[in-house]
């Protein structure tokens, strides 16, 4: 059967398996050798080098359902992004990288950037152009994230994209957020997209992975520096994320469902200041958001009036979890501040619009009533 009829739940389900030709078992056997044969074989394998069999067909997984040639698997979502700079930039090279995005990017850049004489920009927003305000003569990566983490702005990935091209400069985007079921940038004229496959593509907070798609070449010359900086996936955690993955669709568009019903019950609440939704009409990007994503995605953000506590809001929870990460099938919350941009500076965050009481909402599959019961229960709670 041609891969490309395939549907997305049945590449989710079947697209990189491999088929147990000794037991006939219904799930992939898993390869758990760091030694392999090398004489009178056809690939010299070894788990450094991204290719034992687990490694190697998971990749075409991820790799079809981000519509790209290849794809490569990371210890973390930070590996697939240091290691992806690092293959396209050198000493004297500059990299144009949009504001807002995950900190721990932010903080890699500013920190480790100065050791190997690579210049860079953080963009003053996310609109193309604030990325074309920024570009220089030796410019070679445009690196963006859309939704953006924790504000879920939206940046006009094909703009974006044909602003890149047209300077003969590599464009990549964290897409952890959207999720390859929601949104594929390369169809939109990206060349590398990133994730962190902690989240989603893992789904049940108990994977830390990375991946990075892209055509063979880009995934060639990342594969030449992931190789030196050793920032591979065991098998065994390569095989827990390829089960995962086969619920991948049902989940994704079951929290995304759960979150576009919270966000309208948040914004409709007196004890709530605001709502980053983009799937909320008076969301700025709502339209554009409609434009390049299938849905809305299950993250948002909200502020709670100033009268209430965020901290004590999160601690009277008793369902949705106080937790750090997200994309899990149970809900959880976290304040920014303290977590995920706890390494930026103060005046950083606030230069953000990132306040110390913004709570990140990440929807898992539970019931919306239970869910809303929650939230009501806990604000009760710190309202006396």
């Amino acid at each position: 059967m041609s891969k490309g009829k395939l549907g997305l739940n049945t590449i989710c389900t079947h697209t990189g398996e491999i088929k147990d030709e000794q037991f006939k078992g219904a799930v992939s056997p898993i390869y758990m050798s760091t030694s392999y044969q090398f004489e009178d074989v056809e690939v010299k394998r070894y788990p450094r080098y991204y290719n034992t069999p687990n490694q190697e067909y998971l990749s075409k997984k991820i790799a079809a359902l981000e519509h790209a040639e290849s794809a490569l698997i990371f210890g973390s979502g930070m590996a697939a992004v240091s290691t992806t700079f690092l293959a396209f930039l050198k000493s004297g090279d500059h990299l144009v990288i949009q504001n807002p995005l995950y900190g721990g990017t932010s903080n890699f850049i500013r920190k480790e950037f100065p050791k190997y004489g690579i210049e860079y920009t953080f963009t003053d927003g996310y609109q193309v152009s604030d990325f074309e305000k920024a570009i220089q003569s030796n410019t070679k990566l445009i690196h963006l994230e859309t939704p953006s983490n924790p504000l879920l702005t939206i940046t006009d990935i094909r703009a974006v994209a044909s602003l890149a091209k047209s300077n003969n400069i590599v464009a990549s985007i964290d897409n952890t957020f959207a999720s390859p079921i929601l949104q594929n940038p390369i169809d939109l004229g990206i060349d590398i997209v990133i994730h962190s496959a902690t989240k989603y593509l893992g789904g049940h907070s108990d994977i830390l992975a990375g991946a990075v798609a892209a055509s063979k070449e880009h995934i060639h010359q990342i594969w030449e520096v992931g190789i030196n900086l050793g920032g591979s996936l065991s098998d065994f955690m390569v095989w827990m994320l390829e089960r995962s993955m086969k619920t991948l669709g049902l989940r994704v568009k079951a929290q995304s469902k759960n979150a576009k019903k919270l966000a309208k019950f948040l914004q409709n609440h007196p004890d709530v200041e605001h709502v980053y939704y983009p799937g909320l009409k008076d969301h700025p990007e709502h339209e554009l958001a409609k434009s390049q994503m299938k849905s809305y995605g299950a993250m948002l953000s909200f502020e709670l009036n100033n009268n209430l506590n965020a901290s004590e809001f999160l601690n009277s929870l008793e369902l949705i979890k106080p937790s750090m990460s997200l994309a899990g099938v149970e809900s959880t919350m976290l304040l920014p501040a303290l977590t995920s941009h706890a390494l930026l500076s103060q005046e950083e965050r606030d230069k953000l619009g990132i306040s110390n009481g913004l709570i990140r909402f990440s929807l898992g599959i539970e019931s919306k009533k239970d869910l809303i019961k929650d939230i009501e229960q806990a604000l009760n709670k710190i309202r006396h």
